[in-house]
């Protein structure tokens, strides 16, 4: 009854006024959460009014609503969209660059690794070359100087001999033939010299008679004794050195005197004279082309 009375008393305007105002208030009513907290685009709500970094910034209000258009259409999506595809872009773009970069730090790395690995490797073999090398080196020169060794001890022998046997042929006085028995010593020593190298025969002719006289009678005793040596037995030339002495004093040293005696009879003493160095199955001492340095024909 009292609208009725109110609607009656009204002007026709004010009561399109009214009407549109209930409209409104409807409308602002059902936009309103329906728990009536307030509006999470207030500024003590807000993302960024809280200072938060990293987020995005809120989009702005748009249009009556204040927020999201319910009737936005996706044109309108995309282009709010776009601008978050784009840094997400550019994001993948830094790590992927950031991935090559490692990559390429991580293959000169390797590759820088590697080079040392090898340079240090062929460092080592050709320490140990040397070494060997120094090692070979130092053994032919032991070997050289055992061959020198060997070298001076040949030729420090060769002018060494010793004496292993003296014989006496006795002559008569005036004579110059050689007796039985002078021949029976000859010919066991020549004997004993067969198939041997390396020895001397020393000839020592003594007669008596002073000055050139008991040297020429000496010297032609010492040539009885080697003629019949060279025609009997071939004992050469060479391994005999002969010298007259004639009446000469000389020491004998079977009795151990010193004391020269004079010649009374004549006599040729031979003494047996053997190198050092002679081999035992009678070859001549020499030495090797290797060791002497000289070449064979």
């Amino acid at each position: 009854m009292i609208t009725k009375n109110v609607s009656r008393t009204l002007f026709p305007g004010q009561v399109a006024v009214f009407a549109l105002a209930s409209a409104l208030c409807v409308s602002a009513a059902a936009q309103q959460p329906a728990n009536g907290t307030s509006s999470p685009s207030s500024s003590a709500t807000s993302p960024n009014a809280q200072g938060t970094p990293g987020k995005l910034s809120e989009p702005p209000k748009e249009g009556f609503w204040g927020h999201v258009n319910p009737f936005a259409r996706k044109k309108w999506v995309d282009k709010r969209l776009d601008p978050v595809r784009g840094e997400l872009n550019e994001l993948d773009e830094v790590n992927a660059k950031n991935a090559n970069d490692i990559k390429d730090v991580d293959a000169r790395a390797t590759a820088g690794i590697n080079k040392a690995q090898t340079t240090a490797d062929a460092a080592n073999q050709t320490a140990t070359a040397a070494g060997q090398q120094a090692q070979q080196a130092n053994t032919i020169a032991g070997q050289a100087t055992g061959k020198v060794d060997q070298i001076h001890g040949t030729v420090d022998g060769l002018d060494k001999y010793a004496e292993k046997n003296t014989i006496s042929i006795a002559f008569r006085r005036g004579s110059t033939i050689l007796s039985a028995d002078d021949k029976k010593q000859l010919d066991d020593l020549a004997a004993s010299l067969t198939g041997h190298q390396g020895y001397l025969l020393e000839v020592e002719a003594h007669a008596p008679g002073a000055g050139s006289a008991g040297i020429q009678n000496s010297d032609r005793l010492a040539s009885v004794v080697k003629r019949y040596l060279v025609t009997q037995h071939e004992i050469p030339v060479y391994r005999m050195h002969a010298v007259a002495l004639g009446n000469a004093p000389v020491s004998s040293a079977d009795t151990g005197d010193t004391k020269p005696t004079p010649v009374r009879t004549s006599y040729v003493e031979l003494r047996l004279m053997e190198n050092s160095l002679a081999a035992q199955d009678g070859s001549t001492p020499r030495l090797n082309p290797s060791q002497s340095g000289a070449s064979q024909p």
